[in-house]
């Protein structure tokens, strides 16, 4: 996907959402909440995510095994083809070094959950802080703040023309194997996206009669950005940052699964946990199958709630 198609989308995010009230005088997000209500799509995307974070905040107390104890290592048999399969005492089998799937599947839904959401936080609060201030030149700065605009929203374009999943293995690797690292790393790529989704909401709502009215009351331009642009610019934000987390999740998996998260293979996570099955696929493909399911569902779920979000709040949907 070119730059140019990336910032369309994104530009397109921030003018559908940038509205404060409808016609009707109905808040924006009352009647955002009324629609996704309705919404089969929403309905099912949250209840994917609910169970996802009941599942990493209640599953380690569940785990009916150690996930990192090798209790059954001598019933599996890698380098003969032998492996434990689903059975009663353990529900999911047994991985390579015998130790109990169902186990380290819970668990794995922590790591997986925290790198999601603590990625996301680092390129929301980065995002915001840039487009904000790219924002508030560009609305209220004149033609020196326009400069200044100009020279933030190039840098940010540059960003956006690199591969996503290339910048994230690209800092990865500069910066070492952890998990530290790919939270750091998924959190710089998504830096560019928020940052021009809210500068793009604050440049739509820049001209508004509120903003208007405030300017001819002689408010200053720090209050107007503060107090009223930017908390009316936060819908594109708030749906950007649920599929966010679909993207997070997916490319956290990615880099553990190129060796560059977790340096330590026996804590449970979702991309470790399917790198290391890749080598034993032939024989027991289950082993890749529980967390790549356990990957897909999750993203999918963030996934369905966004698009959902992104449809409630296009005002030309609006009945």
């Amino acid at each position: 996907m070119s730059v140019a198609t990336k910032t369309d989308k994104i530009q397109r995010l921030a003018e559908l959402t940038a509205v404060k009230e409808t016609s009707t005088g109905a808040s924006l997000w009352r009647e955002a909440f009324r629609r996704l209500r309705r919404s089969k799509m929403a309905i099912i995307g949250a209840i994917v995510i609910a169970v996802f974070v009941v599942i990493a905040i209640v599953g380690p107390y569940l785990t009916p095994y150690a996930p990192t104890a090798q209790t059954w290592r001598g019933e599996v048999f890698p380098n003969r083809g032998q492996f434990v399969g689903p059975r009663g005492d353990n529900w999911f089998g047994l991985d390579h070094l015998g130790r109990d799937m169902f186990s380290r599947m819970l668990v794995g839904a922590r790591q997986t959950l925290l790198v999601g959401v603590v990625s996301t936080l680092i390129g929301l609060a980065a995002g915001f802080l840039i487009g904000g201030v790219s924002g508030a030149f560009a609305t209220l700065g004149g033609e020196s703040g326009r400069r200044v605009d100009s020279v933030i929203m190039r840098f940010i374009d540059m960003m956006l023309a690199l591969p996503s999943l290339l910048l994230a293995v690209s800092i990865a690797a500069v910066m070492g194997q952890s998990l530290t690292t790919v939270m750091i790393a998924v959190g710089v790529v998504q830096v560019p996206v928020f940052a021009r989704l809210l500068r793009g909401a604050m440049l739509a709502q820049g001209g508004a009669d509120y903003v208007l009215a405030a300017k001819s009351l002689g408010v200053r331009k720090r209050r107007i950005v503060i107090s009223q642009i930017v908390p009316n610019s936060l819908s594109p934000v708030i749906v950007q940052a649920t599929l966010s987390l679909a993207t997070a999740i997916i490319e956290a998996a990615a880099l553990s699964y190129l060796g560059l998260g977790n340096p330590d293979p026996a804590i449970p996570e979702w991309g470790v946990m399917l790198a290391q099955a890749q080598r034993f696929f032939d024989n027991a493909p289950m082993m890749a199958v529980y967390p790549a399911v356990g990957i897909i569902i999750t993203a999918l779920g963030f996934t369905l709630l966004g698009e959902a979000m992104r449809e409630a709040l296009d005002p030309k949907l609006r009945g």
